[in-house]
């Protein structure tokens, strides 16, 4: 499967970041199993506890709209740069509190695509990136 749109759409909601503490901007896109794309931007707070990573973002988005069946994700960040966007140069996996997340709701071969600033791709299931999870899946 060709996944260049899900990594477009995920490198557009890094401009959407709220990262005024870190400075690294963070970009979701979900793929449900119907075909919609639900986004998701780190959203971060003062206090960090309260901040939320962008995978969990448009997870929660979905889910609260009833949506849990998800086929993939693409996930791409990278640090600000001097004109306030994102430079994506490497890849950008997710945090074990989003893996986590993504296990709760999405089967053990869900794909998970990162993307550099290169145009490459890597490509991983939710159970290579999370083994031996705690899973109602």
């Amino acid at each position: 499967m060709n996944y260049d749109d899900l990594v477009k759409t995920a490198v557009e909601m890094t401009k959407k970041s709220y990262v005024p503490y870190s400075h690294f901007h963070v970009g979701a896109a979900l793929l449900d199993k119907n075909g919609k794309v639900w986004t998701g931007c780190n959203i971060e707070n003062a206090a960090y506890g309260p901040s939320n990573c962008a995978e969990r973002t448009a997870v929660f988005k979905a889910v609260s709209e009833g949506v849990r069946d998800f086929e993939a994700i693409a996930v791409v960040g990278g640090p600000e740069g001097s004109d306030g966007q994102a430079v994506i140069e490497d890849f950008c996996p997710p945090c074990g509190v989003c893996r986590q997340v993504l296990s709760e709701f999405c089967t053990r071969d869900f794909k998970i695509i990162l993307a550099n600033g290169k145009g490459e791709q890597k490509v991983f299931t939710l159970a290579e990136l999370l083994p031996e999870s705690f899973s109602l899946k």
